[in-house]
């Protein structure tokens, strides 16, 4: 499947692919795009299936699409050549793990607040989620910059709901760190409980907090976001 992509920074340069989480798209990852570019990165973000300009399952083209495996065959496809970082929010965490299990040689790999659940999680506050005002956007995120509330309405108009179905069963924990990988967490976060995040620390993978931010770290607390990204990039 061919996904529409977005990019920053000049070809030559070491590349770095941005995966974003459920119901964004590539526009989720602005800042952090022109930040890396501004650091020599040639800078790749597609839109998931189902996101942004992408397929959706219901076109012949995409069928299967709303399948995890699928999804980390069409990330790693717009990233032929590999990467020397990657970062992956929430969902996108998800993909890339199973991307970089399947092959896509990744240098570095860094998981935000991934939705690495273990436990059944009620759904249908995500799916209502689509309709949701820029007022409400807005109360839910008091920190986001304006900019990032308007990107939020645009991703909600063009995400498909019934993407939610690759969280169902939850993903669990994965197995191993196949290549450096740092998690980088909420404060505190609801997808990797502490109990979770020790088992990470045995598997190989390095965790950090940002403090004070929620799920979506990089529009929280950006600056905190990329601080946080010290050694990695």
């Amino acid at each position: 499947m061919q996904l529409a992509t977005h990019s920053w920074g000049a070809a030559g340069g070491p590349v770095a692919l941005l995966v974003h989480g459920m119901m964004a798209d590539h526009r989720t990852w602005s800042r952090v795009g022109v930040e890396l570019a501004g650091r020599g990165y040639r800078v790749l973000a597609p839109d998931l299936p189902g996101h942004g300009r992408s397929p959706r399952a219901a076109d012949p083209a995409g069928a299967g699409a709303y399948r995890l495996d699928a999804m980390a065959r069409a990330v790693a496809g717009t990233c032929p050549g590999g990467a020397d970082l990657a970062i992956g929010h929430s969902l996108g965490a998800l993909v890339l793990e199973r991307a970089v299990r399947g092959g896509l040689a990744v240098r570095r790999a860094v998981y935000s607040d991934p939705a690495w659940r273990t436990e059944p999680h009620d759904l249908s506050g995500a799916r209502a989620y689509k309709h949701a005002t820029r007022e409400e956007i807005r109360a839910a995120n008091p920190r986001w910059e304006d900019a990032a509330v308007d990107d939020e309405v645009r991703c909600l108009e063009l995400w498909d709901p019934e993407t939610l179905a690759v969280l169902r069963p939850p993903p669990g924990l994965p197995g191993s760190a196949p290549v450096p990988s740092l998690v980088l967490l909420a404060d505190p976060s609801e997808r990797v409980p502490p109990d979770g995040q020790e088992r990470l620390r045995t598997r190989g993978f390095a965790l950090r907090t940002v403090p004070g931010a929620g799920h979506s770290i990089h529009r929280d607390d950006f600056a905190g976001f990329m601080a946080a990204l010290s050694g990695w990039i």
